[in-house]
């Protein structure tokens, strides 16, 4: 890595997330970090008013290759908040592999992972840049837990052979309000994913593969259900978009390292709901409109042919509130959760991975993690010497889960 005179530059700095992210590597007064935004007094007011003073403000703007080129040259990591990243993601990413620059992102829209793996994976391993893209509550937490799963077989000659993962929302603020569950930054990341010519991919669990023999093999392993279900008194709303395609990219890539044949595995997931006998039914109708919502997105995918995804994109991108629109900060510490991933091995045996957070998961557990990412990829020596297009477990190893404890994550082999 080249000497750099910054450490994290955090990008798109104004953002619900990005000014929390900043607002973290700020209470660390050896680090070397500066904000980047396309409008540099604006980003300076806005981290003001969450307390915060960057040491520098960089002026970058995803429209002028120039000053991507110019922030990128001088960090050892770029964590990008500019989104949809379907719409603004790649001159940033083009950026910093050129510089030789570590790059990592927040994003949820798997056609764009697909891509950017296509067009850049070979170009960053031959620079030895991490490019690691799906780092907040959506891929890192299971990505971490299950790639610890798949470390405690391999140390017993075993390979894992189902996963399933049940994420529980312990406590939140109540009343609930519309904004405490998406910004304006993920919800057009939505409209962004839905006019995505490529958006098909959301269903594809294998998608994130490149050898199609075992994409093909994931797809088989994992078909897609959206209906919720029930485990005793515990309704199951279904999640199916995100996590799976990173979680068996992982495997794959810790099974080439090892010079192993890759041998896929079952994957599921959903969302706990408890509660009492009487709740049933509200629990069930919940559970149903989650469902609901993953198969509207699931017949645009099977209907690209329709045009259908390009003019809802258009109508949500205009419709939906965009940067700025989010959570209350005094409404994001009282938010409690945890997953809980139980796994079968090769042998029978019976693993488990329990994970806790602290904080709001997409608007305060989020930025930590990312910010901590930042730290990692910025330290010499701290990750593993792998390049290219990762997941966040294969770039960062599980060997650094402990280090997520700061950032309110908490993983556990019981």
């Amino acid at each position: 890595m080249i000497q750099r005179d910054i450490d994290v530059v955090v990008f798109g700095a104004t953002s619900v997330t990005g000014r929390r992210v900043a607002a973290y590597l700020a209470e660390r007064d050896e680090l070397r970090w500066a904000a980047a935004a396309r409008d540099g007094a604006k980003a300076e007011r806005v981290l003001a008013e969450e307390g915060v003073r960057a040491p520098e403000t960089i002026v970058a703007d995803v429209g002028d290759p120039s000053s991507l080129a110019a922030m990128a040259s001088r960090a050892v990591v770029v964590l990008n908040l500019v989104g949809p990243y379907t719409r603004y993601g790649k001159p940033v990413i083009e950026a910093c592999v050129d510089a030789g620059t570590h790059y990592a992102d927040l994003t949820g829209e798997i056609p764009f992972v697909r891509r950017t793996t296509t067009a850049f994976h070979t170009r960053a391993r031959a620079r030895g840049v991490k490019i690691v893209q799906v780092c907040g509550f959506e891929a890192l937490p299971p990505d971490l837990g299950v790639a610890l799963a798949a470390d405690a077989a391999a140390e017993a000659g075993e390979h894992l052979l189902e996963v399933e993962l049940q994420t529980r929302i312990l406590q939140q603020p109540t009343p609930p309000r519309p904004s405490d569950i998406l910004s304006g930054g993920t919800l057009q990341s939505i409209a962004a994913i839905a006019g995505d010519p490529d958006v098909a991919c959301i269903l594809d669990p294998g998608c994130l593969l490149t050898d199609p023999d075992a994409a093909q093999a994931v797809r088989l392993r994992n078909p897609i259900r959206l209906r919720p279900r029930r485990h005793n008194s515990t309704v199951i709303a279904p999640a199916a978009f995100i996590n799976p395609a990173v979680i068996h990219r992982s495997a794959a890539l810790r099974a080439e390292e090892h010079g192993k044949p890759f041998t896929p595995f079952t994957y599921r997931e959903g969302l706990a709901i408890d509660g009492s006998p009487a709740s049933l039914p509200i629990r069930y109708a919940f559970a149903g409109a989650l469902s609901g919502i993953q198969a509207v997105m699931g017949m645009v995918a099977h209907a690209p042919w329709l045009d259908v995804g390009r003019i809802l994109s258009r109508v949500l991108a205009r419709a939906l509130p965009t940067s700025g629109y989010g959570p209350a900060r005094d409404r994001l510490e009282p938010w409690r959760w945890e997953m809980s991933i139980q796994a079968r091995t090769s042998t029978n045996r019976e693993l488990r991975v329990e994970i806790s957070g602290d904080g709001h998961p997409g608007y305060l557990t989020t930025p930590r993690m990312l910010a901590e990412v930042g730290l990692l990829l910025s330290e010499t020596g701290a990750t593993p010497e792998r390049s290219g297009c990762l997941t966040p477990s294969s770039a960062l190893g599980t060997g650094n889960a402990e280090r997520f404890a700061r950032a309110g994550l908490r993983f556990s082999l019981p």
